[in-house]
């Protein structure tokens, strides 16, 4: 049976790790009485070095609180995220800001270790936030290094490296299950991945510190990780010296190698300051194992990954015509919806009055239908010539446009105001009432307008009050119904779908704000479709002579057969961190083509330990 003794050196060995932890890995853990002091590193003991100058005694009571107090408001924030509450980022301790990246939203980690789950991300507190805050502490002359005298918005703010250190601690002294003695409720809920901020004080260029348990079927161990990143005009790493580097850290004899190149295939600039740069970018991810050699172009084994994020409605995408139209749809919906309608920009330069009136004269004067619709086909065609051209074999401009088709196209880009609307329908409804006008329409319409046409065919027209909600309802169907075969056209002339397919997004059966959406949707997919049209050709040949190209992120990820403990080197030609602020080259440092003289390249380094509970 273990003896107090026993159990008080066990307790000790356990306490002084954590203390090892909390002030950085080399230091050492003072002795009773001692100074404490700091490793070649940099890294200090902060708070609890301040603690150790007195009596040990009274220190641990203050760490035990605060690893409480930090899991406790970590673990309400998890709950609260489980539940379907996500909150703003929460102040810990008045220079600490903490915010939980759900699944699927942007994570900063990604560039690094391609994180894409649940984790916390710990910055340092906003200056306006704590000058708000009422609690006041005193600065410590580390923490002055991530302060900026300034007052604009600068994006994330990082720690020090050492206060980084000392919440890394907390995280992993409240996870520990030895920890018995915490009042906190056993056994300890597993929180997700805790990653800190750093301002890369320390020699190591340390800009992010991480922590992940380690679970099976209770918490086993954690893995602590150091990120580090330089900016410089050289780089200088070997491969088996990373490998060696590995097998020494985590005591292996045998290691593997994976690597990971990413190709830009499209992505758009600023042109000017009043249009910004499109948010649209295609990039091709490969991977392979083994890696030979830094820098190693992809073999022909390895596995290709295409990665496409659109910006919808794009003004300078080979769908602006297109987006017009959608736009202008939704415009008309939220009128539906709301009672007030923000009318947009009209494109003509006739009132949309004039147009219809122009419209319904000539279909008077003609005595078949079919060169009016010819004509105003050639309008069409015309007014979408600002298209580029290389999607005009993809996307051709309908040319059996039906009378209500071409309605929509003049009174879209012309409608400014409710009376527009009121006006124009009048005057089409007294044209079909004296009969001036027997317009031929496509079968399947089942909008207001469609009915009274047909009807006025056999001479009999209901009535209609043009009044309340009822115009912008008419116009709305009129291009629900041509957008609908707008995109019918598209994915069955492609033979991308099939009707089948395309039911649940054309289907009139559901309410009209929902058809609105389902259309809307149908959209996003056919920017998506078109990109990938335009800009991707994947034959072999394009491909392999792709991967002797430069990519613009080359890693190499080393393991020795367990997932999360791994070595990552990685070379970007931008710069992966967003909290730290590195060179950027000035008008003068660029050639006449907009190239660099001497390029910057992003370096970073991932390690890692980990630490067995049991």
């Amino acid at each position: 049976m273990e003896s107090c003794r026993d159990r008080k050196k066990k307790k000790s060995v356990l306490y002084n790790k954590i203390l090892t932890l909390w002030g950085g890995a080399g230091n050492v853990v003072p002795a009773r009485g001692s100074r404490p002091r700091t490793s070649a590193s940099g890294a200090q003991f902060g708070l609890a070095a301040q603690d150790l100058q007195c009596e040990p005694a009274a220190m641990w009571p203050r760490v035990n609180r605060a690893a409480e107090e930090f899991y406790c408001r970590l673990l309400q924030e998890f709950d609260e995220e489980k539940k379907g509450i996500h909150n703003d980022p929460f102040i810990y301790e008045a220079d600490v800001q903490v915010q939980l990246i759900s699944k699927g939203q942007p994570n900063p980690l990604k560039n690094i270790l391609d994180e894409n789950d649940v984790v916390f991300i710990v910055e340092k507190l906003p200056l306006e936030k704590e000058e708000t805050s009422h609690v006041e502490e005193p600065q410590c002359e580390e923490t002055a290094i991530s302060d900026l005298s300034t007052g604009e918005n600068v994006g994330p703010l990082a720690l020090p490296v050492g206060r980084a250190r000392q919440l890394i601690g907390l995280y992993t002294m409240a996870h520990n299950p030895n920890m018995t003695h915490l009042k906190i409720h056993h056994p300890v809920t597993a929180l997700p991945p805790l990653w800190v901020r750093c301002d890369s004080s320390d020699p190591e260029g340390t800009c992010w510190l991480g922590a992940e348990l380690v679970t099976t079927n209770s918490i086993a161990g954690i893995v602590l990780y150091t990120v580090s990143c330089k900016a410089d005009k050289t780089y200088s790493v070997n491969l088996e010296d990373l490998k060696s580097s590995h097998k020494k850290r985590h005591h292996l004899s045998i290691v593997t190698t994976r690597g990971f190149a990413q190709y830009e295939l499209f992505k758009s600039t600023a042109l000017d300051d009043t249009l910004a740069a499109s948010q649209t970018t295609i990039t091709l991810d490969i991977s392979w194992s083994p890696v030979d050699e830094i820098l190693q172009s992809p073999p022909l084994s390895s596995t290709a990954t295409l990665n496409l994020k659109v910006e919808s409605g794009e003004p300078r995408g080979p769908l602006n015509h297109l987006q017009r139209e959608l736009k202008f749809l939704l415009v008309l919906a939220d009128g539906l919806r709301t009672g007030v309608s923000e009318w947009p920009e009209p494109l003509e330069v006739k009132s949309a009055v004039e147009l219809v009136q122009e419209f319904l004269n000539d279909l008077n004067k003609l005595d078949e239908f079919g060169d009016s619709t010819k004509k105003d086909t050639e309008i069409v065609k015309h007014d979408s010539a600002a298209v580029d051209r290389s999607i005009e074999c993809l996307f051709t401009v309908r040319g059996d446009l039906d009378f209500a088709e071409q309605l929509w196209f003049k009174m879209s880009g012309s409608v400014v105001s409710y009376q527009d609307l009121v006006k124009c329908f009048t005057l089409i409804i007294q044209s079909l009432q004296r009969g001036d006008i027997q317009p031929w329409l496509h079968s399947g319409s089942n909008s207001l307008l469609s009915k009274l046409i047909h009807q006025s065919y056999h001479g009999t027209m209901d009535t209609v009050t043009l009044s309340g909600t009822i115009p912008v309802k008419m116009l709305l169907e009129i291009g629900l119904d041509k957008l609908k075969k707008d995109f019918i056209s598209f994915f069955i002339g492609q033979e991308l779908a099939s009707l089948n397919h395309l039911e649940y997004f054309i289907t009139p059966s559901v309410d009209i704000q929902e058809q609105v959406y389902r259309v809307q949707k149908l959209h996003h997919i056919l920017e998506i479709l078109v990109s990938c049209m335009l800009f991707i050709k994947p034959q072999h040949e394009l491909l392999f002579a792709l991967t002797h190209e430069k990519p613009q992120k080359w890693k190499v990820e080393i393991s020795g057969g367990q997932k999360k403990v791994k070595t990552v080197w990685q070379l970007s030609d931008s710069a992966p961190v967003d909290h730290l602020s590195f060179h950027k080259p000035d008008v003068s440092e660029l050639t006449l083509n907009g190239s660099l003289e001497e390029r910057i390249f992003f370096t970073n380094l991932v390690t890692c330990s980990q630490v067995h509970f049991k």
